[in-house]
């Protein structure tokens, strides 16, 4: 019996180590310097009108600001179905039109985001009426997707669809996820729209990319270097660009997609609580010129060929509410020639 014990633990003891050294290689491995830098990445952006007006902004001023100052040609737009479809069968597209129209005028190119989940803080953005079963919710959701479709397909500014935000990730004020709808929505808008590509998203730092990239056309990750942990404070993920090659590897291996884009790059504050609540100071913790051109260098490390920043409704809001342009000096300058 002793020996059948000693045998036990030498072999967890085995198992440990091994486990240790496996961990130790592969963080080694993310952390190795990467010398080449994807210069030809194409820079976007994400903007959210909704965002836009929570924090105090003249958000179409803030859309135009977006365009023509900064010169911003490549753009993710959230289609909220709360905004869109307030009352059940009454739908208000006049806000997507409009930045359709501006995008247009422009030449630019627009991913559409729907879903019940969209980017931007409660992620779910789910008119009330819809709540009252999950029977009503899901049937009209996919009456939703079905109708932005068919509005928007024969419009040349709208290049893909994006179908739900990381719908895998449990992160927001939503309903629990159900791998089975998502199917379902991806095959509402495939029927709806057999000609442009679907991405999917999900976390760059908190999945395997797997499930989700299996899923679509194209596969877009996150992407977040400074975060807010409480009780912590401020935590920098220790991984290198080789971590998001690895993964890229992992979803060309087991989900034989090979098309992947940083779908949503930290440019702004990952703060506790609301960003514009905070002093700047703290605001500046986590993002500031500085830390916005180190992202960017690290994004294009990774070597994806398109990276969609995350913020241009804050930069806006530092320059005409606080007297800061800095921030959007910093991004004029990076997105000069990157479209």
């Amino acid at each position: 019996m002793k020996l059948k014990i000693k045998f036990f633990l030498k072999l967890m003891g085995a198992i440990f180590l091994m486990a240790v050294g496996i961990v130790i290689i592969l963080f080694s491995y993310f952390n190795w310097p990467v010398k080449n830098n994807n210069q030809d990445a194409k820079l976007g952006m994400t903007f959210s009108n909704k965002y836009s007006y929570s924090i105090g902004l003249d958000w179409k001023a803030n859309y135009i600001a977006m365009l023509d100052d900064l010169g911003i040609r490549k753009l993710r737009i959230p289609v909220y179905w709360d905004l869109v479809e307030n009352e059940k069968g009454e739908y208000d597209f006049s806000d997507v039109d409009w930045q359709l129209d501006e995008a247009r005028k422009r030449d630019a190119e627009i991913i559409l985001a729907i879903g019940q989940k969209t980017p931007r803080w409660p992620e779910c953005n789910i008119p009330e009426w819809a709540m009252k079963s999950d029977e009503i919710r899901k049937e009209n959701l996919l009456k939703f997707l079905e109708v932005v479709v068919e509005r928007y397909k024969n419009d040349s500014v709208v290049k893909y669809w994006q179908v739900e935000n990381e719908p895998f990730l449990r992160f927001g004020i939503c309903p629990p996820f159900e791998v089975e709808l998502l199917d379902r929505e991806l095959a509402v808008v495939r029927k709806a729209d057999g000609t442009r590509k679907i991405i999917t998203t999900d976390s760059g730092e908190l999945s395997l990319w797997i499930q989700a990239a299996k899923r679509g056309d194209v596969f877009g990750t996150t992407m977040y270097r400074t975060i807010y942990k409480h009780p912590i404070g401020y935590v920098e993920y220790p991984v290198g660009p080789k971590f998001f090659q690895f993964k890229h590897w992992l979803i060309k291996t087991f989900a034989k997609q090979d098309n992947a884009i940083v779908i949503e790059l930290q440019a702004e504050p990952w703060i506790n609580g609301s960003t514009t609540d905070n002093e700047l100071d703290e605001q500046f913790k986590s993002m500031n010129p500085t830390q916005l051109r180190e992202n960017v260098d690290y994004a294009q490390k990774v070597g994806f060929p398109e990276i969609y920043l995350w913020g241009v409704e804050w930069w806006y809001w530092l320059k005409v509410k606080e007297g800061h342009p800095e921030l959007w000096d910093t991004a004029k300058e990076l997105y000069a020639g990157k479209q």
